[in-house]
């Protein structure tokens, strides 16, 4: 495993993210999910993303018990706050209130005193931001994070929060926007704004929720027990991708993946980790070979020519709008 700094922060974490999205507590089994951990941490990945929502608050237990005997300062774990996850009027958002509570709340499933890495799942429309920033720069000063982050929000949206950060003293270090090959929305705003401001970049689906495997053929029913069948959120997400056009291209990486002596999935991991502003790439997994698999994308320096040819290729179907990036934020108060 290689290590990078958390934007300018002095913080190292894994260069792979091991996340619990949609699989803890909800996709696989306890027991597999166990093993998916140790099979992080056998491969040096000492980085853990996971967030409050994740399979209704599951999720954030699940990881608590996998990583429950690690010794604590050897390990970066991520968290997150924003969507609902109970039924009262104040259970979501980034309103002092919850975030106060939520903060507690996750620390008691984590079975930790404190996470390395506390983020706004989305940016809260109806929360004036220095009330937001205010809560988060009080749960750092409390000792309950040492950094907190964004998640999906707008450079105008980060740079808004870094310049309330900087006054409240509290050390805003990271992004988390979703980037793969098929999906680059980050580059043309989000990225330089963030390379200007010091923030570091934590992918998230950088195998396009699996697409970049190449499981998925044009034409064809996908697997069974595949994302693309998964009736508890995977199948929504990645049907922006499963389109032929998409597929058929996909398919014509493979020779460039072996000319570089890699699975697809690594290739497409090693892709997002050649930016410069990405600190790390996180992986999920249902199983413990697939964790390893990810893991060989370590280290990867893809030569300038194969960057070139990746991008003429994919350039027709990869998703370039910002505007789609956020999709995901909801414009009316639930």
């Amino acid at each position: 495993m290689e290590y990078r700094h958390l934007g300018r922060s002095g913080m190292l974490i894994s260069e792979i993210a091991y996340g619990n999205w949609l699989t803890h507590g909800s996709q696989v089994e306890e027991d597999a999910a166990l093993a998916c951990v140790q099979a992080a941490l056998d491969a040096g990945i000492t980085s853990f993303d996971t967030a409050d929502v994740y399979a209704g608050t599951r999720a954030e237990s699940v990881l608590g018990r996998a990583l429950k005997g690690e010794r604590r300062e050897g390990l970066e774990i991520f968290t997150k706050v924003y969507f609902p996850t109970g039924e009262g009027r104040n259970d979501r958002g980034l309103s002092r209130k919850h975030i106060m509570e939520s903060i507690d709340a996750s620390l008691r499933r984590l079975q930790t005193d404190y996470v390395d890495l506390y983020q706004a799942h989305r940016f809260d429309r109806f929360t004036p931001l220095e009330e937001t920033m205010a809560a988060f720069a009080d749960v750092v000063h409390s000792g309950k994070a040492h950094y907190i982050g964004v998640s999906e929000w707008t450079a105008d949206q980060i740079r808004r929060a870094h310049a309330l950060a900087r006054e409240l003293h509290v050390p805003l270090v990271s992004s988390q926007p979703q980037y793969s090959m098929l999906w680059r929305v980050i580059e043309d705003e989000v990225v330089p704004t963030c390379e200007e401001l010091g923030l570091g970049q934590i992918v998230w689906s950088p195998i396009a929720q699996g697409v970049l495997t190449g499981k998925y053929q044009p034409g064809q029913q996908p697997p069974s027990g595949s994302r693309a069948t998964d009736d508890k959120g995977g199948a929504t997400m990645i049907s922006r991708f499963m389109r032929d056009e998409v597929l058929e291209r996909v398919a014509r990486l493979r020779p460039l993946a072996d000319e570089a002596g890699l699975s697809l999935a690594q290739l497409a991991v090693a892709w997002v980790l050649q930016n410069p502003n990405v600190s790390a790439a996180i992986i999920g997994a249902s199983r413990p070979e697939q964790v390893h698999e990810n893991a060989k994308a370590v280290g990867v320096r893809l030569e300038a020519e194969l960057m070139a040819k990746i991008d003429e290729l994919l350039a027709p179907v990869a998703v370039t709008d910002p505007a789609k990036t956020y999709e995901q934020t909801p414009t009316t108060r639930p």
